[in-house]
């Protein structure tokens, strides 16, 4: 037995920590898994690697033969070895770390409740744990997929869909049983291989009390860090299982850019290779491929008909910025009709003149080597940019501790990741250690406001096991015909969801192009994808922070407010990035109302809603009125959203200007982060990181911006800012760098607007080379402080849509005035033209307000027509 000696280096090893986490991740992200020998005790059978203060690894083998190879979920173990303490008290051996103290009676055998136990000595609780003990506050993780679910109820059984443990638990601990997952050789290719020992245990116990987050970040050290998908991923997809055309797509792609909508990727279903041939049928039907699925299923080669030249249709999809993927069935292999047939069938040393079909051996190196060069890298060459490997296979293969779909997943990944490519795949979910692979497609999910409701908690909830970039069917995908309202709030929640992409199975019936639907119902979902392209600054940096930390874009509440028990009631709500609340609309609005009620706990603090400028105290359930194109979404006071100009097009061109939303109401700050959006030179250290700091006092806020952190070759050298301040009455002065910034009517640059329809300042900043600091300092009249204008945007919304209805419907003009409803109504205009005046306009408003609820209540006793109306009104609360 070895017994090391205590350690009194707490200091040097949380520097050597930090040094260690702070290098690219590159240098750990080929596997490293042989942890250093001084984090090792060993007594007789049993290992014990010490991996972090709050992980231990256990191995009980009845030969003693240890694994260090890495396992398909476990990669790395050669992390800093924390300070701990071995000693023996009588029988037992002893292991101390910071926060968990292991006992284990010497030479007693497997590891049980009677011989093997772990306190956890926390700053928030304490527990002990041994083997065998239920795991009873487990807040799960995720399933393989959302297939033929109606929310969470299988569509035809009626059974609830089960969720598989997650790494985050009420009590405090998880424990990852590696016994009989498969292992990786040491391979260039690394490839699977099985356990050489059926009995032998290995655990992982993570001990963490109500620090979740803690666990995650260990987890992803061992298990390898979630990578950051493309730039042009956080786009806008168009999906939807149809018989395209070349020319219909090219001309989908300019009714995008005609009613002023992005596209960032095409993924293109299962119609672009050949589905119908003449040997596909017998007596009028198509036969059985081999694997079970019908001819034509399965396929890689182009269709000529539909791409004539599929070169050039790749060539303009990347000319217009656009990704293209495409669909893969691999289930009756490569059949003799395809263009590489003879070539594969040579390679392999089959016969090709036999045209017998190849079947698809995912588990053969050979098989699978041969494939990628011959099949699938010829259509790469022509500009496929990534592929959707289409398969729902979570049986077990030939080689035990593996599912058929994670394989899938690795093969199809790793083979991406070759060169300099940035990989991604869409595919499906298949256990621990999937989190690697990103991108989780969800499935055949139902088309109902049920899947509506469930894919809130279902995204967030994926979190608990770092899987945080599921990507659903936006709009549903099968039994029903999307309507208008499901089919906008579905859009919303995509625009707060990992991953934003349409799409539909093959029906005439459901549509899925935005700009069909009636006005107002495109009007709202043209405004959330605007919004959410917009966003992408702010969420390419939480994806950093995601693959730094492992804490996903979208995760719980619970993880920032563990001692709440509504952040664990509420369970549709999620935090989007760490600034940004969202609690999606997923049920229907009253036929007789023109909004919905909605209520939605708000963590202790400060928080702004986004769609009414509203200042709410959070620690409290509050129950708002939202339209149709309004969505719950609530951000921190003071915090700096990061975000890119309206018009922009296309997800992966870097922001110039780079727009700085900053609500008022506290200090904040934030690194925004930046790579080539293209290449994985992010893990070798190439990536910049742009540091901007607020203080908010009274009268003055003052914004610090650089100077830029790093660099990478093809980042911007000098850039523009533009500084939005929204929910706010104009400043008197703004300086950059000690010069007073001129007021400018037509937002031109340098200079300062006022934007009274939003209440929101716009500076701008000329371009600035990013190695200077910048130094913003805007200075408010007294009184303009966020309560004045809290709301207020919310109340023009509503009364503008009043106006709206009055100006269609009439009413008694002799009794009621046109005249007071349009004047508040446009509020924001005379704003917009009379800042100087902004005050008194203000308080005019208010008062305004006040009358016109008092006159609605009036009318609305008369004539129930105007009911919804004045209930809209009556329903905004402060």
């Amino acid at each position: 037995m070895k017994f090391l000696k205590k350690r009194n280096v707490q200091t040097a090893w949380l520097i050597l920590a930090l040094l260690f986490f702070c290098l690219p991740i590159f240098a750990a992200e080929k596997a490293n898994p042989q942890a250093f020998p001084e984090a090792v005790v060993t007594s007789g059978q049993a290992r014990f690697t010490v991996l972090t203060p709050h992980l231990i690894r256990l191995e009980w083998s009845a030969t003693a033969q240890f694994i260090d190879q890495p396992s398909i979920v476990f990669i790395h173990r050669r992390l800093p070895v924390p300070p701990f303490q071995t000693r023996r008290e009588g029988d037992w051996l002893v292991i101390q770390t910071q926060f968990l103290t292991l006992k284990y009676r010497i030479n007693s055998g497997r590891f049980t409740a009677k011989n093997l136990s772990i306190v956890y000595h926390g700053p928030d609780t304490t527990f002990t744990w041994y083997p065998g003990m239920p795991n009873q506050g487990n807040l799960k993780g995720t399933a393989y997929s959302l297939d033929d679910h109606n929310g969470p109820f299988h569509r035809d059984t009626g059974k609830p869909l089960k969720l598989m443990e997650g790494l985050v638990s009420r009590d405090g601990w998880s424990l990852i049983d590696d016994s009989h997952h498969a292992l990786l050789d040491n391979s260039e290719w690394p490839w699977v291989q099985p356990r050489p020992q059926k009995e032998a245990q290995d655990f992982y116990f993570f001990g963490y009390g109500k620090q979740f987050k803690t666990a995650l970040f260990d987890f992803v050290q061992v298990a390898g860090h979630p990578p950051i998908p493309p730039r042009f991923a956080f786009g806008i997809w168009w999906s939807r299982y149809w018989e395209y055309t070349n020319q219909e797509l090219r001309q989908l792609v300019e009714e995008y850019h005609r009613y002023h909508l992005p596209l960032d990727v095409l993924m293109v279903d299962m119609d672009w290779h050949v589905t119908s041939l003449p040997e596909f049928f017998e007596h009028g039907k198509r036969k059985r491929a081999p694997g079970g699925k019908k001819m034509g299923w399965t396929g890689f080669t182009w269709n000529r008909n539909y791409f004539p030249e599929p070169t050039d249709f790749l060539q303009w999809m990347h000319a217009h910025q656009i990704a293209v993927g495409l669909n893969l069935h691999l289930d009756a292999g490569i059949l003799p009709h395809e263009a590489r047939y003879a070539e594969l069938a040579s390679a392999l040393g089959l016969n090709p003149t036999d045209r017998q079909p190849i079947p698809f051996r995912l588990f053969d190196k050979t098989f699978m080597q041969k494939f990628f060069a011959i099949v699938l890298q010829p259509l790469e060459q022509q500009g496929v940019d990534f592929w959707w490997p289409d398969w729902q296979n979570w049986d077990t293969g030939p080689v035990a501790g593996v599912n058929t779909e994670f394989w899938l997943n690795y093969t199809f990944y790793s083979h991406a990741a070759q060169g300099q490519k940035r990989p991604l795949i869409l595919s499906r979910y298949a256990g621990l250690g999937s989190h690697r692979y990103p991108i989780g497609f969800s499935g055949d999910a139902s088309i109902s406001w049920q899947s509506l409701d469930f894919q809130p908690y279902f995204t967030a909830t994926a979190a608990n096991v770092a899987y945080g970039y599921w990507s659903h069917d936006i709009g549903g995908h099968t039994r029903g015909d999307s309507p208008p309202e499901l089919y906008t709030r579905w859009v919303q929640f995509g625009a707060f969801s990992p991953i934003f992409r349409t799409h539909a199975t093959k029906s005439p019936e459901i549509e899925r192009r935005f700009w069909v639907y009636p006005y107002q119902y495109f009007q709202a979902m043209q405004q959330a994808i605007r919004l959410r392209e917009q966003l992408i600054p702010y969420i390419y940096t939480m994806a950093y922070r995601a693959y730094r930390s492992g804490v996903s874009i979208c995760h719980p509440l619970y993880y920032e407010f563990p001692d709440h028990p509504a952040a664990y009631q509420f369970k549709n709500e999620y935090f989007f990035g760490d600034r940004i609340i969202v609690h999606p609309i997923t049920r229907p609005m009253d036929s007789s109302h023109v909004f919905i009620q909605y209520q939605t706990w708000l963590p202790p603090g400060r928080w702004a809603e986004w769609s009414s400028g509203k200042l709410l105290e959070g620690g409290r359930v509050w129950k708002q009125g939202y339209q149709l194109d309004e969505i719950p979404v609530f951000v921190r006071a003071g915090a700096i959203i990061p975000m890119q100009p309206a018009d922009s097009l296309h997800a992966l061109i870097q922001p110039d200007p780079l727009i700085l939303t900053i609500f008022p109401g506290a200090s904040d700050s934030i690194s925004i982060y930046e790579d080539d959006g293209k290449t994985v030179d992010y893990q070798k250290g190439q990536f910049t990181l742009i540091p901007v700091t607020t203080i908010q006092s009274e009268s003055t806020l003052t914004v610090t911006i650089g100077p830029q952190q790093g660099m990478f070759p093809e980042m911007i050298q000098k850039r523009r800012y533009e500084i939005r301040l929204p929910f706010s009455l104009p400043p008197k002065r703004i300086e950059v760098n000690g010069q007073d910034v001129p007021y400018q009517q037509n937002m031109s640059w340098p200079g300062w607007n006022y934007l009274g329809q939003l209440l929101e300042t716009r500076v701008f900043i000329p371009a600035t080379d990013v190695q200077r600091k910048i130094v913003l300092k805007i200075s408010f009249p007294a009184g303009n402080d966020w309560e004045t204008c809290s709301g207020i945007y919310g109340k023009m919304r509503r009364l503008m849509r009043v106006a709206q209805f009055i100006a269609a419907h009439g009413w008694d003009k002799s009794r009621y005035s046109n005249d007071l409803v349009v004047r508040a109504a446009q509020v924001g205009l005379r704003l917009s033209q009379q800042p100087q005046k902004s005050a008194a306009i203000v308080r005019e408003f208010q008062s305004d307000w006040e009358k016109i609820k008092t006159m609605m209540k009036k009318v609305a006793a008369e004539d129930s027509d105007f009911s919804p109306y004045w209930q809209l009104l009556e329903a905004y609360r402060e």
